[in-house]
């Protein structure tokens, strides 16, 4: 047999396979696609979501393929979707934000379609956390260092803040200037302290912290409401003090070392003459008495600075009243009696300083809540540093109210 023949039954042999394989049932997929062929639009790639208040930004990489026209996203099992128009082929990302959501984890599946309804194999993001007014209300201002959280001076004010959350993005702070306007300042959360210049002393502080749940958010979480920073201790006008003297109040080494040095603006220890510097006439426990110059309420703190070498009190009374009519004491002020008599005429005690160091550095002491008002100051000395008997140097005294 020749070649030519062998290959002819071969030919006819496949053909009788080819046809006896395309059978019926073969082709009973079909039915499936309703005798068509079934095409799916090229899909979304790369979603993200970022989140927001009761919304969701959702973004992805636009399908490659031209024929995709729009797409739908849905959740709430399908039970809530969106439609958005394709962008542009030259426009690589596309996004789309989901309003009115409730505060809950969220699944969202993406489909491409092109224009005749074919859509694409599903792409999903899940685990998407919306967040509210129940995330809002967990959030608080940022703390105010509670063992020194302003310094006051004459022009103006720092607040000092504790280290933040890392979500914190900012502070803003409203005060009000020495010309009654208010003004706004913001403190960064890589910061811990902010100047306010130019502070009206005694008006109120707010300040109110913002955060973001995730670094990806797209909307700001504020706190419910303004923290204030109120009662801000406001130093006394020493310029209207005056020196008094009671029965019994020591005495002055000289002129030049009167009461009145006490209230020259000292900021640290200083030297003779420029002191408060007692006689030898009254011995310890002693006293001496001034006038601030009008009736102070809600007096807070009190700081004693002393002198830069010796006699400096180490333990001493803080005494005052409003009203010194009828209020002189009697007694010396080393005498047993001297405190019930002091009790009796009106005399309120508002601290007992004790110090363990040389009495030199200034040292502030904070006063009880809630006492009267007070326009005279008396300040009794019971010990000094050097142990003497008589002496007591002073270099300045202060006090804040609220």
């Amino acid at each position: 047999m020749t070649t030519k023949h062998i290959n002819s039954i071969l030919m006819v042999f496949t053909a009788i396979v080819v046809l006896c394989g395309c059978s019926k049932d073969a082709l009973d997929y079909r039915k499936y696609l309703d005798g068509k062929e079934r095409i799916y639009p090229g899909f979304a790639g790369k979603v993200g979501a970022a989140p927001g208040n009761y919304r969701i930004k959702l973004n992805w990489k636009a399908s490659p393929d031209p024929s995709v026209t729009h797409y739908r996203i849905f959740w709430n099992n399908s039970a809530d979707s969106l439609e958005m128009k394709a962008p542009d082929r030259s426009v690589p990302d596309v996004s789309v934000i989901i309003p009115k959501l409730v505060e809950y984890n969220y699944s969202f599946t993406i489909y491409s379609y092109d224009k005749a309804g074919n859509k694409s194999v599903p792409v999903q993001i899940s685990n998407v956390k919306v967040y509210g007014d129940s995330y809002k209300s967990s959030l608080t201002n940022r703390f105010l260092v509670s063992t020194d959280p302003y310094q006051l001076d004459d022009d103006g004010i720092t607040l000092n803040f504790e280290k933040p959350d890392t979500i914190n993005i900012t502070t803003e702070i409203r005060y009000t200037y020495k010309d009654g306007t208010i003004h706004k300042s913001v403190l960064s959360p890589d910061e811990n302290s902010i100047r306010l210049a130019d502070y009206k002393t005694g008006t109120k502080i707010y300040f109110r912290s913002a955060y973001v749940p995730v670094k990806s958010a797209i909307d700001t979480f504020y706190t419910a409401d303004f923290d204030s920073l109120s009662n801000i201790m406001v130093p006394v006008d020493k310029s209207l003090f005056r020196p008094l003297k009671l029965a019994n109040d020591v005495g002055t080494y000289s002129s030049e070392t009167s009461l009145s040095k006490l209230w020259n603006g000292n900021k640290a220890p200083t030297g003779y003459p420029d002191i408060f510097h007692s006689d030898d006439k009254s011995a310890l426990p002693h006293h001496f008495t001034f006038d601030m110059g009008k009736a102070i309420a809600n007096l807070a703190q009190f700081e004693i600075i002393g002198r830069d070498c010796c006699n400096n009190p180490t333990k001493f009374e803080i005494w005052g009243i409003e009203d010194i009519t009828g209020a002189e004491t009697q007694s010396p002020g080393n005498s047993a009696g001297w405190t019930a008599e002091s009790r009796g005429r009106g005399w309120t005690l508002l601290k007992t300083v004790e110090r363990s160091d040389d009495g030199s550095a200034p040292f502030k002491v904070n006063l009880p809540d809630g006492l009267p008002a007070m326009r005279y100051i008396r300040i009794r000395v019971i010990e000094v540093a050097s142990g003497d008997a008589y002496y007591s140097n002073i270099s300045e005294i202060s006090f804040w109210n609220k």
